[in-house]
């Protein structure tokens, strides 16, 4: 090389190492979750949730309407939880009838709420709405689910066992 030429310098990465996304970017939330928890109608479930926790009547009349509900929509939002929505309705039924309490309370006011909110026709976006209407539905059922998957999976082991 010539005296008065220098090599330039670069930056050099070490084998094997790639670069990974941002964390924030990592953990992105689909803006419609955080509006259904954050709904008017999110929150009346909760308030509910509460009542109907410690009234068997309320409680069952929920069940009921939720039961009848569940029947008559489409599945397909609700896609990999459905059959978490069928235990949550078995588990507020056995709940009602005393047969089954060993649920943590903040659970089974995590189901009830989500459980309210799917019966609630006027939530954040109205059931009558094609597709759309329950899609919101199916958001705090997964969020339900997520939070509360250990006490359904209990719950059905406890089913299964025989009771």
């Amino acid at each position: 090389m010539a005296s008065g030429m220098r090599k330039s310098k670069t930056k050099s990465r070490k084998p094997g190492k790639t670069r990974s996304a941002p964390k924030k970017m990592e953990k992105r939330r689909v803006p419609y979750q955080k509006a259904a928890i954050r709904s008017r109608a999110f929150a009346k479930a909760i308030i509910d949730a509460k009542s109907y926790a410690i009234d068997p009547v309320g409680l069952r009349s929920l069940f009921d309407e939720a039961a009848a509900k569940a029947a008559s929509i489409p599945r397909q939002p609700f896609k990999e939880n459905w059959a978490y929505v069928q235990a949550m309705l078995r588990l507020i039924r056995a709940y009602y009838r005393g047969e089954y309490r060993m649920v943590p309370q903040d659970a089974l006011l995590s189901i009830i709420a989500a459980i309210s909110y799917l019966v609630d026709p006027f939530d954040l976006i109205p059931d009558e709405i094609p597709f759309l209407g329950f899609v919101d539905d199916a958001t705090v059922i997964a969020l339900a689910v997520g939070k509360t998957r250990q006490s359904l999976d209990d719950f059905m082991t406890w089913e299964t066992a025989g009771s």
